[in-house]
């Protein structure tokens, strides 16, 4: 049986709620574990897999227990079954995959009008999954040239100390800082040690949503600079980010996404270089060790944000959104937020994405890379992400908690916070 903990997961995708810092729930009154019959979770192209369901309430096996399964490519099963009944509250099923991907076995147990749910998903030759997404030949210079454009306009910083939020060894500020164009603005939350000195910095980059930020602190010897992304101030009172979520910022992805040149998600990308600029401007940082780190959307922010910048000397990134967008459309698990899920692309939309999709900054990464996610994803599927981490040049280290979906243990965060502070040399 699995242990339960009280978990913190980013659920993004989900309407109304991305970003939204939610408690993974302790434990359920009936439980459906299903586990594969190997340890790693993995397997080679063609194995057979077997999959043991079982279905526990008082943490014992639930007789005559109805479920419903699915078995096959993630997003795409290819056996689908209802109202199976397991008169013992167990079962095996099996399944195999021809090609590189992620093999999940989804079962549901109803039980008093009630559903129960538990997968396992296992990888099948995942060091071989490649993008779909083209490479456009211009990619570089059309960013290089934004960038460009961008640094045209003064970076015009602001700082608003924030008392209440300062401690006796560190300032905390709200930041604002000039964009890509006049009265273009990004804000964020500045923690600085009061110490005087020279000391390094990490930028952290936020997941999908819209809503207010404390600062990311990661002691009183390290520069922390936590943005936000949609050009509004973030300490406003919530009641005003669940209105713009639910009005003006609402489907903010798939603004002009088939225009490069006004799509939203281009400003998002400039302004975290131009983050970068502003903490090399303060004349507390070291001027040299900078990293970047987020989870989901930014886990794709600090792959983007490592890719488009050199002066990124590090970055840590928990299961990276925005990662291979055309996949759907050649018949596998593609990226949130799954754009052809259920819809075919308009015109010029693949073509413009393309210029968006992390992995094609992921193949412009050499800065070294701690990576983080598990095999049970929904939000971010695995096979999206991996098709950015394998085309990634730099130094990369992946760290798998393979039943995980869309959150990470208290282990998982502990072991990211102590590979930072070693690349900052604390």
């Amino acid at each position: 049986m699995k242990k339960s903990l009280f978990l913190f997961c980013f659920l993004l995708g989900m309407l109304g709620n991305w970003g939204s810092v939610l408690a993974q729930p302790a434990q359920k009154l009936i439980n459906v574990v299903v586990s594969p019959d190997r340890v790693d979770w993995k397997c080679k192209a063609k194995d057979e897999v077997k999959f043991t369901v079982q279905v526990f309430r008082n943490e014992n096996l639930l007789k005559d227990v109805v479920v419903d399964y699915e078995l096959g490519p993630e997003y795409f099963p290819t056996v689908v079954k209802n109202d199976v009944l397991l008169a013992e509250g167990k079962t095996t099923l099996k399944a195999s995959m021809k090609e590189p991907g992620f093999l999940r076995c989804k079962v549901i147990a109803k039980v008093d009008g009630r559903r129960y749910e538990g997968m396992a998903t296992v990888a099948v030759d995942e060091a071989k999954i490649q993008p779909t997404t083209a490479n456009p030949e211009d990619f570089d210079v059309f960013w290089m040239n934004a960038i460009e454009e961008a640094r045209k306009q003064p970076l015009d910083p602001k700082m608003t100390l924030l008392p209440e939020r300062c401690t006796s060894t560190q300032n905390v500020y709200h930041i604002s800082y000039q964009n890509e164009h006049p009265g273009s603005r990004m804000y964020g939350i500045l923690i600085v040690p009061k110490k005087s000195g020279k000391y390094p910095a990490v930028l952290q980059v936020p997941g999908a949503g819209i809503r207010p930020y404390g600062g990311f602190n990661m002691g009183e010897n390290i520069i922390t600079l936590e943005i936000g992304i949609h050009g509004i101030p973030v300490t406003m009172p919530q009641e005003a980010y669940a209105n713009l979520a639910n009005g003006a910022l609402s489907g903010y992805p798939s603004v002009n996404k088939n225009d490069r040149d006004t799509h939203y998600y281009k400003r998002v990308y400039l302004g975290c270089v131009r983050a970068v600029d502003f903490l090399y401007s303060l004349p507390e940082f070291d001027g040299s060790t900078v990293g970047v780190t987020g989870g989901s959307q930014g886990g794709a922010l600090s792959i983007v944000t490592a890719g488009l910048d050199p002066r990124i000397k590090f970055l840590a990134a928990f299961y990276p959104a925005l990662c291979d967008y055309a996949g759907y459309l050649h018949k596998r698990a593609g990226g949130w937020p799954h754009y052809y899920r259920n819809a075919q692309p308009a015109a010029n939309e693949v073509e413009t994405l393309a210029y968006f999709d992390v992995v094609n900054f992921a193949r412009r990464v050499k800065a070294p890379g701690w990576y983080s996610w598990g095999y049970n994803d929904v939000t971010c599927p695995p096979t999206s992400m991996y098709s950015a981490y394998n085309v990634i040049p730099g130094a990369k280290e992946l760290h798998l908690y393979l039943e995980t979906g869309h959150w990470t243990y208290p282990e998982q965060g502990a072991e990211r916070m102590e590979w930072l502070k070693d690349k900052c040399g604390k």
